[in-house]
């Protein structure tokens, strides 16, 4: 029988257990992220101590040089890490850029339809939390995130692929794989939704990426607070090659029959190169792991019952 260290490693996807996170040997240590002259609202990354992977390979540590080479032109491709902040970048209050703490600069701007829909949802984390026996969080019951979540909750190490036609995005968290068509096709006419849309791609300039994705199914959130959204939601991301280790997502959210205006849920969150060896490790929503976990460890009063 496995160990619960083993198991406690198994379910680090798991999000109705923030603890899981928490005592995940994927949370190393920080260090304080590094200064720069950027706008004070950039999402910046800490820096990880040198570690080894699965494979015990070493992983080389978050370089806090501010000396890198200039980006490529017109490349975005490579394996990506954010770091793990829980708050800035794994997104347990909701998108980072409008987190749902209570204040009010981070209050989103609702329709009516918006701030009833909001109300039908029952959040995990922040001011409108519940405890996990009473969410609807369709990611508990091991739903696809779909998009834009993906990109605002439990976003881990990320790989991206370039063709001449298409963009592929490798998700760490859910092990999930996206295509970005880049062949100047338009973005489908109501189309049948699908969890993480239809999406397109362009260059602005030579180190700007900018992708439109609609079509999206209804039954996904947007962040981990429950902000919801329509079918006619659009979302924008725009991912920006700083220099040759180093790339910046923001992320903003259309919806007209959910939100009065667009607003940003990622501002600028900065992403390190990783050598091309890198390992990524499984992230996956396993129900009978999930089963395992409350009989180990999720439940330690209802093991008391029997004495």
């Amino acid at each position: 029988m496995e160990g619960v260290t083993a198991m406690r490693k198994r379910v680090l996807a798991l999000t109705v257990v923030l603890a899981v996170l928490i005592i995940s040997p994927l949370a190393r240590p920080q260090t304080a992220p590094p200064k720069s002259g950027a706008a004070n609202n950039q999402e910046a990354t800490p820096a990880n101590p040198a570690d080894v992977d699965d494979w015990g390979h070493p992983i080389t540590p978050v370089s806090t040089s501010q000396n890198a080479a200039p980006a490529p032109r017109h490349d975005i491709s490579g394996i990506w890490d954010p770091g793990m902040d829980p708050i800035r970048v794994l997104g347990v209050l909701g998108a980072s850029a409008m987190p749902e703490d209570g204040k009010p600069e981070h209050q989103l701007p609702y329709t009516p339809l918006g701030r009833e829909t909001l109300n039908r949802t029952k959040p995990t984390s922040g001011g409108r939390s519940v405890l996990p026996a009473d969410t609807n969080d369709p990611v508990v019951y091991c739903d696809p995130q779909g998009m834009p979540r993906e990109d605002l909750y439990e976003l881990r190490t990320t790989q991206i692929l370039q063709t001449p036609q298409s963009v592929y995005m490798l998700y760490q968290f859910g092990k999930i794989w996206r295509v970005v068509w880049t062949d100047g096709r338009d973005l489908p006419k109501d189309p049948e939704p699908r969890w993480f849309g239809y999406s397109v791609g362009k260059w602005t300039d030579d180190y700007t990426f900018v992708i439109q994705t609609a079509g999206i199914d209804e039954r996904t959130w947007v962040d981990r607070a429950g902000r919801p959204h329509s079918g006619e939601l659009v979302v924008e991301e725009r991912f920006h090659r700083v220099d040759h280790d180093h790339l910046e997502l923001t992320v903003t959210i259309n919806d007209p029959k959910m939100y009065t205006k667009p607003w940003i849920a990622r501002d600028r969150l900065r992403f390190q190169l990783q050598k091309s060896d890198f390992d990524v490790r499984e992230m996956l929503c396993s129900p009978t792991d999930l089963a395992e976990y409350n009989k180990l460890v999720g439940d330690p009063v209802s093991n008391k019952g029997g004495k």
